[in-house]
């Protein structure tokens, strides 16, 4: 297919690990400058607080023995992706939005505190970390016993990322106090979470969280990309598909809108985004002319072989389907002439059970050979011709002359079968040229009342060719209810009970297709058999089709099964586009499309991708109807976003037209992102770590000591403050 290579996009090469040089400790060496630590689920921030930007590394740590020189190696962020095996062994300190596994956490900081150049038995600096909102208390105090007991820090504070960002992005001239008025909106890796800001204070007592961050929609992603592309050659990754999260993936301001518009394949096709990924070409060995020309001779000359060897096998089958008709025959005509016991032993010896076996073998051939010479009528002649003789027939019989009579008979049977046909042929003629004349009075008569009908019968022949293709398409499922259908049919076959079991051990006769139920058992059984019903059906659909774009004004081509199938061949061309077999560069392609506004969706819809929870519009209406019009006012006129998956296309206005219905028509609406969602949280914790404040809201050693990890302190930019109870 023609694919406008401007389009493609081609994913990153990984690169190299940077190497990172530990930093001088020389600039904070017995300074107690307070170090600030932003624990992410995806990445790990830290730095002191005097520095501009903080040190970043991937929070994942694995525990790798060298295949080489067979040690033990702790690899820390990039560095895992140096070593093929340790990706599998790999470990994060955080298990979904919850921070559990301690002995990660602790070999982070520990990388963390090398990177810094701390070389001292003990850190003496002033430590303050993130949390994840509303974090359980057994976290943070386990928390607070790694960083006393292991580190001998001197203090330890614990905030709330988001809050810091809001910090950052809204912070005061000093010394005026922070008193910041907002909304804040925080999009992290496993989770999403409103907070409200008032007079500086974050309210967590009023805040809201949903299970839904980037984690689960980079998962959403990859299982849709699974779904379309369920052969793709490539693997796949999830580092690969949150690329394209990034890049590709953008919120809908009305997403109803969008699918309506999405279904005119020309918007499906101006949608797709194509990604390219990396392929192998075949080594393919090039021929000369000649030679190519020599294959296709060859190949002509093979067609024409099985041409005539196929046309010899069928005249062959012909004659010997009309001999075998011609001795049955002669056989049921001794019927009469012989006694019971020598007629059961006729049928014994020609291999029949009863008298209704044979006669049901005769009506099958006598059927075989009508259908063969209703074609053989059909392409002769139309030109009368003269009667062939056969004298032969009804001379009596005689040694010499009754090879020739045999054959005489076998000619006029022949004959008089071909006429048969013919005059079957001129009766159907006649009966079809009756029905359309009776249509035609139709018509003339009620021309609305006969459209109405055509529709109907149009109408019930597209019904049936549906069902029977989800009926083919259910029978590729073995679980479905067709194919166990399937399966219980072919069981009750091969469970037969006309014959009977003993017989059926010594090799007795097979009963299948002595009843004419037999067959249509075959057809449910055999999912690869044309079924003559749908013959018949396309026949008749074009013929009704053709007599109403001929008689009825309104139906158009437009109306028509071609046309409708076409156009839902074309809107699934465009969602999946097909590469021709043997492109695999086409083959190597993923197109997103639809997906890029799916998956945002979820965001607001999370139900849409099985996760029962409220989504982001229904939590900010629930957290702003808490408020009166005064603070909700207050609280509108900054709506603040943070977090990666906040610098996706237009959530500000998708963010917009969602609030704005719920909101008074006087009351502003203002909505802003952070000037780096990613990293103005440390920013915020490194500006307010430089002020007076700071020093009053960690926990000390000392208070470690005397009341334990579950000491904390309240402050406006923690999970408790004053207004939350103890």
């Amino acid at each position: 297919m023609d694919v406008d290579e401007s389009n493609v996009s081609y994913l990153p090469q990984q690169s190299l690990p940077t190497v990172h040089v530990p930093a001088s400790y020389d600039e904070h060496r017995d300074k107690h400058t307070p170090l600030c630590i932003d624990n992410g689920s995806t990445y790990l921030r830290f730095g002191f607080c005097t520095s501009e930007s903080p040190r970043v590394g991937t929070n994942m740590i694995a525990k790798y023995k060298e295949r080489k020189t067979n040690r033990p190696l702790l690899l820390f962020g990039e560095g895992i992706d140096v070593e093929g095996g340790a990706r599998s062994q790999a470990r994060t300190p955080w298990e979904g939005d919850v921070l559990l596994n301690f002995d990660a956490l602790e070999n982070a900081l520990d990388y963390a505190f090398i990177q810094l150049g701390i070389d001292t038995p003990t850190v003496d600096h002033p430590i303050l970390m993130t949390e994840r909102l509303a974090s359980p208390l057994h976290s943070r105090a386990l928390t607070s016993e790694l960083m006393f007991e292991q580190y001998s820090v001197p203090s330890l504070a614990f905030c709330v990322d988001s809050v810091m960002s809001f910090y950052h992005n809204n912070l005061p001239s000093p010394p005026v106090p922070f008193r910041s008025d907002g909304l804040v909106v925080s999009f992290n890796t496993a989770s999403t979470s409103v907070i409200p800001v008032l007079d500086g204070k974050g309210l967590m007592s009023h805040a809201k969280r949903i299970p839904w961050g980037a984690m689960q929609a980079t998962d959403y992603l990859l299982k849709l990309i699974q779904l379309k592309y369920p052969t793709f050659p490539s693997r796949v990754t999830a580092t690969q598909t949150n690329w394209m999260l990034q890049n590709f993936c953008e919120f809908a301001t009305d997403y109803t809108a969008l699918l309506r518009q999405l279904k005119d394949p020309l918007q499906m096709r101006a949608a797709d985004r194509i990604i390219q990924f990396p392929y192998t070409l075949p080594v393919a060995e090039e021929k000369t002319e000649e030679e190519l020309a020599r294959i296709a001779e060859r190949r002509k000359e093979q067609g024409r072989k099985l041409q005539e060897l196929a046309a010899k096998a069928r005249m062959e089958k012909l004659v010997q389907k009309e001999n075998d008709l011609a001795h049955l025959l002669s056989v049921r005509d001794r019927r009469e002439e012989e006694s019971k016991k020598e007629w059961a032993d006729t049928l014994r010896e020609e291999g029949f059970s009863s008298d209704a076996a044979l006669d049901s073998m005769i009506k099958k051939l006598e059927a075989d050979l009508k259908k063969a010479r209703k074609k053989e009528a059909d392409g002769e002649n139309e030109e009368p011709e003269e009667p062939p003789s056969f004298p032969l027939v009804d001379v009596p019989d005689e040694e010499e002359g009754l090879k020739e009579k045999r054959k005489q008979k076998l000619m006029k049977a022949g004959y008089e079968a071909r006429e048969r046909a013919k005059r079957e042929k001129e009766r159907e003629r006649e009966e079809r040229e009756a029905e359309e004349r009776r249509e035609e009075e139709e018509r003339d008569r009620d021309l609305a009342g006969w459209a109405a009908r055509m529709r109907r019968e149009q109408e019930a022949i597209m019904s049936r060719i549906k069902e029977r293709n989800r009926r083919k398409a259910a029978l590729t499922d073995r679980k479905s209810a067709a194919s166990q259908a399937r399966m219980k049919s072919i069981a009750n076959l091969a469970a037969d009970d006309r014959v009977p079991k003993k017989r059926r051990k010594g090799g007795g006769e097979d009963m299948f297709g002595a009843d004419d139920a037999d067959w249509a058992i075959y057809r449910k059984i055999n999912t690869a058999a044309v079924s003559s019903d749908e013959e018949e059906d396309f026949a008749t659909l074009q013929s009704v089709e053709q007599k109403l774009l001929a008689y009825d004004p309104t139906f158009t081509e437009e109306d028509t099964h071609a046309s409708l199938t076409s156009q839902r061949s074309a809107l699934m061309s465009a969602f999946r586009p097909q590469y021709e077999e043997g492109d695999v560069k086409g083959k190597a392609r993923i197109h997103l499309n639809v997906e890029r506004w799916r998956v945002p969706e979820a965001w607001f819809s999370p139900s849409m991708a099985g996760v029962d929870s409220a989504g982001l519009g229904e939590v900010l209406q629930n957290v702003l109807a808490r408020f009166p019009d005064h603070d909700k006012g207050r609280l509108v006129k900054n709506v603040f976003l943070t977090g990666g998956p906040s610098q996706l296309p237009n959530i500000i206005p998708r963010l917009h037209a969602t609030l704005r219905p719920i909101l008074p028509p006087e009351m502003p609406l203002e909505i802003a992102r952070a000037a780096d969602p990613t990293l103005d949280a440390w920013r915020g914790m490194a500006d307010f770590a430089k002020t007076d404040e700071f020093a009053r809201v960690g926990v000390t050693k000392a208070e470690y000591e005397e009341w334990g990890g579950e000491r904390i302190k309240r402050w406006w930019g923690g999970n408790w403050n004053s207004s939350v109870p103890m």
